[in-house]
């Protein structure tokens, strides 16, 4: 038996979608509420702000929009394996047509303050991203980790941004400038 979604689960779902599609300003609340079939009214008893919807919707999708781009079985591959597996799911998802960019990255961005409850929820994911490139790094026994999951976390949001702003797949550049950016470390 399948379980009908309740009005907050639509919301934030619809928003999440919308607002990676669409960005989070360009879509007004009486849009959202009529997209996830949730009046107003019910949606300002769930959430105090349309803001408060942002930085839910992140925490919520976010975690399954993260594990997108790890291995299913990380063990299964060397530490270097495993940060290159990212960069080719990066490769495989912006030569898709609903790919617009790292949503963390463009929320931040459209947002303009840090301190914005969706920036923060989005820099938490940045930082997930950046954890498992450090790991990794360490794995591999690099001389400073730290830099380099630095530097792999910039390459993968300016290879998002890349595609996005070309409005074409990356053909295989982040990939190989990941490669690259590994083999001077070893």
């Amino acid at each position: 038996m399948t379980q009908i979604a309740t009005p907050r689960e639509r919301l934030l779902k619809t928003a999440a979608e919308l607002f990676y599609a669409e960005g989070a300003a360009a879509v007004g609340v009486e849009r959202l509420c009529k997209a996830a079939g949730v009046s107003k009214r019910s949606m300002y008893q769930l959430f105090t702000t349309k803001d408060e919807v942002i930085a839910e919707s992140l925490r919520t999708y976010g975690p399954a929009t993260v594990a997108g781009y790890f291995p299913a079985d990380p063990k299964a591959m060397p530490a270097r394996e495993r940060i290159l597996h990212v960069f080719a799911r990066l490769e495989e998802q912006s030569a898709g047509p609903a790919f617009h960019g790292c949503p963390f990255v463009n929320t931040a961005v459209e947002l303009h303050d840090p301190r914005h409850e969706a920036s923060v929820v989005a820099l938490s994911f940045k930082d997930r991203l950046e954890g498992y490139f450090l790991e990794h790094a360490k794995a591999m026994g690099v001389a400073d980790p730290a830099f380099l999951a630095a530097r792999l976390t910039m390459l993968f949001d300016g290879a998002a941004v890349r595609a996005v702003m070309r409005a074409e797949p990356l053909r295989g550049v982040a990939l190989r400038a990941a490669k690259q950016l590994l083999g001077s470390e070893v």
